[in-house]
């Protein structure tokens, strides 16, 4: 490296943007994620040891995934390569690994290649890696903001540890913001800043976690603010909710936070809790899910979870979904709001699921038999000759259009597959089918 290449580093080091210029440089500057790398954790143990195996750091955006790679870049004595899936390919994958078998024959020293977004990398771009992670050529450590059991290949997980980071607990964000502001030699103190008590709770809670968002929030709060008569720059709430206006919505509609806000949502529906079904509806709505794809799961629930305890909600959560795909936002936002928090709200049985999947385990799993004779269609010619038809009861012949005759097969007779609930109407079902199998006088 010569003069003026070491000159531009220094510059860029010192224009980064807050949130790199504040990025730990040792283990114990991290903040947060003390289920990781607390002192007794063992990532923690095996940074401190420089003893890695792979690693893939799995978290939502501003959590630590980049942060922690660099602080083991710091600290190993291996070699250590950075890419990123978004821009690298399998050239530089290839020139990676031939480096990485040329610094260890030539010196024993090993390579950590810390690929960040590693989820961008396609099937092929991760098989491979694999073999190379196999033979000890590279050490990988990946980060990504999916989860990693949908978005990585099996055989890179099975050859990894994963950690799970955490988003910063309140109390963490406000300490990285007062450091910001004060810290000379990294953060802003320069610029002769003051930052109210109220103004750093408020970018502490708005900030959902996301140090990256808070330190950006920090860095353009007194970049913009005209310093008072006493020659402080005062960041007052005012000036904190102009930098960062609302809580980033921890959600994307194709990654891992879609699958749990949809699965919060269900169970809530589901635990008959419509509080909690309208603020994760409120949550998709806000982050722009598509409303026939929540119109359809409140479908799904009101047969799956309510079923027969409540035939309305049926109905209900499917005149929503047309409704809303003739309305559309934002007042499709009403009318969902009023489908899940009445399939939230009713009585509940999951009857009709546990039925129809007994039914489809026997169908699979066993002899199912024949159709009895009498059952069989017996609208054309010929069928009376082939017994069809023939002794079959037609029911609204009968009190209460009721009558008892077989209609399983005989290898099933005797088995059950829908079992009423006690729950709301399905009650009344359960009694009057009691009541008609036990009615005196029926054969």
């Amino acid at each position: 490296m010569d003069l003026f290449e070491y000159m531009s580093m220094e510059r860029k080091k010192s224009e980064a943007p807050l949130a790199v210029r504040m990025r730990p440089r040792v283990l114990d500057e991290v903040v947060g994620q003390q289920h990781i790398i607390g002192k007794n954790c063992l990532l923690y143990r095996a940074i401190k040891a420089d003893k890695l195996s792979s690693l893939i750091f799995y978290g939502p955006p501003g959590t630590g995934k980049t942060t922690l790679a660099k602080v083991i870049a710091n600290t190993t004595s291996a070699n250590f390569v950075q890419m990123n899936a978004t821009t690298s390919g399998k050239k530089d994958m290839e020139a990676a690994v031939n480096k990485a078998k040329e610094t260890y024959g030539m010196f024993a020293t090993r390579t950590i290649l810390f690929v960040d977004e590693i989820h961008r990398f396609n099937k092929a771009q991760q098989d491979y890696l694999l073999p190379f992670v196999e033979d000890g050529t590279v050490i990988l450590i990946g980060a990504t903001t999916e989860n990693p059991y949908f978005e990585v290949n099996s055989a890179l997980l099975s050859r990894s540890k994963i950690f799970k980071l955490e988003p910063l607990s309140k109390a963490d964000i406000l300490s990285l913001v007062k450091i910001a502001v004060t810290d000379s030699e990294r953060g802003m103190g320069a610029y002769g800043a003051e930052i109210t008590d109220e103004a750093a709770d408020f970018i502490a809670d708005m900030a959902g976690g996301d140090a990256r968002s808070a330190l950006n929030a920090v860095e353009l709060g007194i970049l913009t603010t005209t310093p008072s008569a006493d020659g402080i720059i005062h960041i007052d709430l005012d000036v904190a909710q102009e930098c960062i206006q609302r809580k980033a919505i921890r959600y994307d509609k194709g990654g891992d936070n879609h699958y749990d806000i949809i699965s919060a949502f269900i169970k809530s529906m589901r635990g008959t809790d419509p509080d909690a079904a309208v603020f994760y509806l409120a949550r998709m709505i806000d982050a722009g899910e598509d409303p026939k794809f929540i119109a359809r799961r409140i479908m799904i629930c009101a047969s799956e979870d309510v079923g027969n305890a409540d035939p309305m909600a049926l109905n209900v959560a499917v005149s929503a979904s047309l409704a809303v795909e003739r309305i559309g936002f934002p007042e499709a936002r009403i009318i969902l709001a009023q489908a899940a928090s009445y399939v939230a709200s009713a009585p509940k049985s999951n009857a009709c699921v546990c039925a129809i999947d007994k039914a489809m385990g026997m169908v699979r799993n066993r002899e199912t038999g024949q159709v009895p004779p009498y059952l069989r269609d017996a609208h054309y010619g010929g069928a009376e000759k082939l017994g069809h038809g023939i002794g079959y009861k037609y029911a609204h012949n009968y009190p209460e259009h009721y009558v008892k005759q077989q209609y399983l097969p005989d290898e099933m007779v005797g088995e059950t597959f829908y079992e009423p609930s006690e729950n709301g109407y399905e009650r009344k079902i359960k009694d009057r089918l009691y009541r008609l199998r036990n009615r005196e006088g029926d054969l």
